[in-house]
Parts: structure tokens; C-alpha cells; sequence
């Protein structure tokens, strides 16, 4: 059985590296245009380069994703754009505008095409004509049962990419207008606001200030805000059914968050291929209580069982606690056995501490000793992006995750 492609998203640099050296097969990223995720760190054709270069050493690939809905305006810079993807010779172009995929013909014909899930494709004919069009991959709409999804790889053959984990949108596929209703800043350009993450109240019009109660937490009423998706108890079924990618959302969370979720979907994947068995219960629970330490929202099985499954439990009710990303390992010094860390958290001794590995691997940390750079022993590190130095009697790898347990967050 072919080995599936793990996917993970790279919002910068770091998460680029992190993601490959935790376990993504590939990551995919968008330049500073054309691509969904307009407030990510996004790339410049040089950080594409570097990124590149870091991903074949690694023998894994970078995907570009180019997936706005394109207006006249935007279409005079994307033939540049795309003839130097094809120089630099990327590993792919997600693209989900028919304008788009047309230009990506003609200026980059030799970089494989992936069809975005904006395109919302839903049925075998749909893939079939992408698939006719010059199309590799495609990325199916989330909308789709496990059966569906096997049908449209059944009847035409055509590599699927599935998104298994990470936000829902409420929209169809992503495609709303709710953001640029409301401020301006179309979701479909890649500046979402995210207005369905708000706090709302239900109020009748003929009785303005008087609001009426809907079910809601101590924060307030999120009836828009999707759970998040978490389909790992059905890799074994996904890969049956023949996907060929298992794809991740999030080009704007942490480090601790990619770390976590590609070395959790790196082991099942390579467990089921090397079993060919359903996961052990307490084996899928070890795992899902890791993802849910780095997850904002509960957790949701989507459409994956069909409509009437979903509907049950797609609303988000209360958020759990979370861990902490606390830094990032720059190095590791033998001579005096400390480890070098990036802060991005405040954290000191004290502290319920513990690396993350890239091999997946959790090491508790009995932080008792914390140092800046001239050698001063310190109670805290406060100052953002602060390198400091923990004594550790093991070596620790550059980009392993430094996170404080079990840490709870607000809305």
C-alpha cells in the first residue's frame, strides 16, 4: 500500500522546520500574495528558496499555495510570480480559481497543479474535469462522508488530499462573505476576521437592548464558532479508502501546536501502514490527549460519518485548557550540558515543564537553575524572543518544544 503524504502548514520559516523535522512528508506555504492567509508570515521568493533547500535535505517537498478567488486587479502580477515558482521548482501550486489554474498552465507548466478545497469539490465529475484540466492533486471539500470520498478516488483515479486536521469553517468550504460583510476583509483574498469566532447575543428587533438567552459558558455564546476537526481515529479507514495526502490546518498557530499535531499523525499513519490494524484504544487515547494539549477548541468528526453524525456536535461549547509555548531549543552546549532556548512565553523554575521532541518524544523538565547569556542565574524569562540556558545532563535537539503543562486560556 502506497505510504500517504503528511502535510503540514508553514506560516514562516520556523514552522517550516519545525513541521519537516517533526514529521510532515511536506509542508505548504503561501508568498506574500495570492495565497489564503494573508496575516501569516507568509514567504518571499528567497525564504521559498531557503525553504526548499532545507526540504530536500530532508528529501521532503514545499507546496505553494495560490488559492485566492482572483479579481481582474490581482491577475497582472501572477504570471511573474508563477515563472519563478517554476524556476525555483517547487513542489506543487494549490490553486482553486479557474483564471488561476489557467495561468499556472501557461507559466508554470511542469510544477503539479493541486486543487484547493475552496473549489469545493464534492462529486467525480467535478474531480474528473480538474483532473482534465491538468490537475495532479486535488483537496476534496471538507463536506464529504468517508464513502464519498473513496468514490471519487474509485471512479477516477486522481491523487486526494483530505484535510484531517485543525479549524472548520462555518462556510461551505471555506467560501463566506461573513468577514467582508462586517469589516471589509474578504475571506476569500485571505483576509478573514474571523467574525464566527465571535460573542453573541440573540435580540428581537422590536425590543432593542433586551437580549434573550441562548445556551452559552461564562465567556458567552459562540454559535458560530465551529469545533475543531480531529479525524485521527480514522486514518486506518482514510487510507483504505485511498488517499493518497492527509493535509493540517493552521499557517497561523505556534510551533508547539505543528510539533504536536505532525508527530501524533506521523505515528499513526506509520503504525496502521506497519500493522494494518485498527489502533488500540489506549493507544489512540495517548494521542488524542496530546492533541487536545496544543488544541484551541473541542474537537469535532466533521462530515467524515455523514451529515446527520455531524450535526450533533460541530458547535463549540466551551474551550479546554492548553499547554504553553514556552521556546524553541537553538543549540545545545556539551562543555557545561545546557540547553539554549528562544523564549516566546514567560516561564521559570517552578514551573510544570517539558520538551516536546522531533521524534515525538516527551521529557519532563525539574527546572531548578535558569540563565541568560553572560551566565547570570535568573528567576524568569520575561523579554520575548529572550535566549536563555537550562542545565540539562541529556542533549536536547535543536527545535524541540519547550511547553509548560496544562495551562488554561481564555475565549
Amino acid at each position: 500500500m502506497p505510504r500517504p503524504e503528511l502535510l503540514l502548514p508553514a506560516g514562516d520559516s520556523e514552522k517550516l522546520k519545525t513541521a519537516l523535522l517533526f514529521g510532515a512528508d511536506s509542508v505548504y506555504l503561501g508568498g506574500k500574495e495570492f495565497s489564503l492567509r494573508a496575516y501569516a508570515g507568509n514567504f518571499t521568493l528567497e525564504e521559498i528558496r531557503t525553504g526548499l533547500d532545507f526540504a530536500r535535505a530532508l528529501k521532503k517537498k514545499v507546496i505553494i499555495a495560490a488559492n485566492v478567488i482572483a479579481h481582474n486587479k490581482e491577475l497582472a502580477d501572477i504570471p511573474a510570480y508563477f515563472e519563478k515558482l517554476a524556476a525555483l521548482n517547487v513542489d506543487g501550486i494549490i490553486v482553486s480559481d479557474l483564471g488561476v489554474l489557467r495561468l499556472a498552465r501557461k507559466y508554470a507548466p511542469q510544477v503539479p497543479l493541486i486543487i484547493s478545497t475552496q473549489a469545493n469539490v464534492t462529486n467525480y465529475e467535478t474531480a474528473a474535469f480538474y483532473q482534465e484540466l491538468g490537475a495532479k492533486r486535488i483537496v476534496l471539500a471538507r463536506e464529504l462522508s468517508i464513502d464519498e470520498i473513496a468514490a471519487i478516488k474509485h471512479k477516477t483515479g486522481i491523487e486526494i488530499e483530505v484535510f484531517v486536521h485543525g479549524a472548520m469553517c462555518v462556510s461551505y468550504s471555506g467560501r463566506c462573505l461573513l468577514s467582508h460583510y462586517m469589516t471589509g476583509r474578504s475571506a476569500n483574498l485571505g483576509a478573514c476576521a474571523h467574525p464566527c469566532r465571535y460573542s453573541y447575543a440573540l435580540m428581537e428587533e422590536k425590543r432593542p437592548g433586551e437580549y434573550f438567552p441562548l445556551h452559552e459558558d461564562a465567556q458567552g455564546s459562540y454559535i458560530l464558532n465551529s469545533r475543531d476537526l480531529c479525524l485521527l481515529p480514522y486514518i486506518p479507514r482514510l487510507i483504505e479508502a485511498g488517499v493518497d495526502a492527509f493535509k493540517v490546518e493552521g499557517r497561523m498557530k505556534s510551533p508547539l501546536y505543528i510539533a504536536s499535531v505532525a508527530s501524533v499523525y506521523r505515528a499513526a499513519i506509520d503504525h496502521y501502514l506497519s500493522t494494518r490494524q485498527d489502533f488500540a484504544p489506549e493507544q489512540l487515547n495517548i494521542w488524542m490527549q496530546e492533541l487536545q494539549r496544543s488544541a484551541t477548541r473541542p474537537f469535532t468528526n466533521g462530515f467524515i460519518e455523514g451529515e446527520a453524525e455531524m450535526i450533533q456536535d460541530i458547535t463549540n461549547e466551551k474551550m479546554p485548557g492548553r499547554d504553553l509555548f514556552c521556546g524553541i531549543v537553538r543549540g545545545y552546549r556539551p562543555d557545561n550540558k545546557m540547553a539554549m532556548i528562544e523564549q516566546r512565553a514567560n516561564f521559570g523554575p517552578g514551573d510544570p515543564l517539558e520538551f516536546l521532541l522531533p521524534d515525538g518524544r516527551s521529557i519532563p523538565l525539574d527546572l531548578e537553575h535558569l540563565y541568560d547569556q553572560d551566565g547570570n542565574e535568573i528567576d524568569r524569562a520575561r523579554h520575548p524572543q529572550q535566549t536563555v540556558f537550562i542545565p540539562s545532563q541529556q542533549e536536547i535537539p535543536p527545535y524541540s518544544i519547550l511547553r509548560k503543562k496544562g495551562t488554561t486560556y481564555d475565549k
